[in-house]
């Protein structure tokens, strides 16, 4: 599909109208503007990619349906950002009944920083894969939080909503929304902190192959001094 520009002077209601008057571009430019977004909160809330997908997916159809509901009264992110959730919170509701358990939380209750872990055309290889390591370790941290914990901290700091809006998304009061972000805040950092703990105790790790390597050149080397 085309790539469609970004217009930056279409307000949120603007483009809803246009959907609702049936404008396929107007619900791709939509989609575009906030699939990144989207996506993030879909999968900090299922901790897997292709059901992450495929929930945005279903949220957007449902968008696309329903867009005639919209009245302006919040963000129209904020209000894709519930249809998200609400399918989200379904898939988890239908899978802890097929494995015949409680689900983690009770729905609907419950870094943009891209650049500075996205490699760059002019940075070194090692540096690129520093930072995909680190993205992968910060990833696998918070996927490691309480659900409740974790959605919060992604709506927060890393989508940057204000407490109301989170609260609005979440449908919760803005206190638990300050509650459960300091607390996220503070598990991960903890959680980080035991991994670069361990990480610690292997820096600059010699061993196997390169242990093999040194013994057999210096052994080498005093072979040939002795001859």
């Amino acid at each position: 599909m085309m790539n469609l520009p970004v217009e930056t002077t279409d307000d949120d209601l603007g483009i809803a109208r246009r959907i609702a008057a049936g404008e396929r571009d107007a619900f791709e430019l939509l989609m575009r503007r906030h699939n990144r977004r989207l996506y993030r909160i879909a999968r900090a809330t299922l901790r897997n990619d292709a059901e992450a997908e495929d929930a945005l997916q279903d949220a957007y159809l449902h968008a696309y349906r329903a867009i005639s509901q919209f009245r302006g009264d919040s963000q129209l992110f904020t209000w894709l950002s519930r249809l998200v959730l609400n399918e989200c919170f379904a898939r988890l509701r239908r899978s802890a009944r097929r494995q015949n358990v409680i689900p983690i939380v009770d729905a609907p209750e419950y870094i943009e920083h891209d650049d500075a872990m996205t490699p760059h055309d002019d940075d070194a290889p090692d540096r690129a894969l520093a930072r995909s390591q680190v993205r992968a370790l910060l990833e696998r941290k918070l996927d490691e939080l309480p659900e409740p914990f974790r959605v919060v901290f992604v709506l927060r700091a890393i989508e940057e909503m204000s407490v109301e809006e989170t609260a609005q998304c979440l449908n919760i009061p803005e206190a638990t929304v300050r509650s459960r972000h300091f607390r996220a805040r503070s598990m991960l950092r903890e959680s980080l902190a035991q991994a670069l703990d361990v990480a610690e105790r292997d820096v600059f790790e010699f061993g196997g192959a390169q242990c093999d390597r040194i013994v057999a050149s210096v052994l080498a080397k005093i072979s040939g001094g002795a001859s």
